[in-house]
């Protein structure tokens, strides 16, 4: 199993590479990059992405746009990966014409979820790009992109 879902993310890597000018243009949006990498990259890492196990809402691994509290309002973070019906962290996704490692507003986007709901880390991923984040520290508007980034891979 382990070996399949490496040949599945390094068949989506290629694809990725060979049509990048193609996926940077503002017209790929972020519906498609969800449908077409995102998706298939976690279900390659033995996440239930499309609930193929047929769970009731409460129950499936992944949540899309999962309702959230922050502040007065409700948001929905892109995914909520679940174990147990319970949340473990939020992936918010974004198109890859958007620079993740230096545009500020999707670290904190992702970041107010995540503290909002409680959760340590979360990522946000154009799939070109995954930023991971420790969301323990209360997000400010001003905070730089990279505060709480603990990790980025290309």
């Amino acid at each position: 199993m382990k070996e399949q879902g490496r040949q599945k993310i390094s068949a989506l890597v290629d694809r990725f590479r060979y049509n990048l000018d193609v996926y940077k243009r503002s017209t790929y949006n972020e519906t498609q990059v969800r449908r077409e990498f995102i998706d298939p990259f976690f279900e390659a890492l033995g996440w239930d992405v499309s609930n193929k196990e047929g769970y009731a809402e409460q129950y499936k691994e992944v949540v899309h746009e999962d309702a959230i509290k922050v502040g007065c309002s409700t948001r929905v973070p892109d995914y909520s990966f679940r174990i147990g019906g319970l949340r473990k962290f939020f992936v918010e996704a974004k198109k890859p014409a958007i620079n993740i490692k230096e545009d500020v507003s999707p670290s904190y986007q992702l970041r107010r979820y995540a503290w909002s709901a409680k959760l340590p880390l979360s990522i946000v991923t154009d799939f070109e790009e995954f930023s991971v984040f420790n969301c323990q520290m209360k997000p400010n508007q001003n905070d730089k992109v990279g505060i709480g980034r603990i990790a980025y891979y290309t």
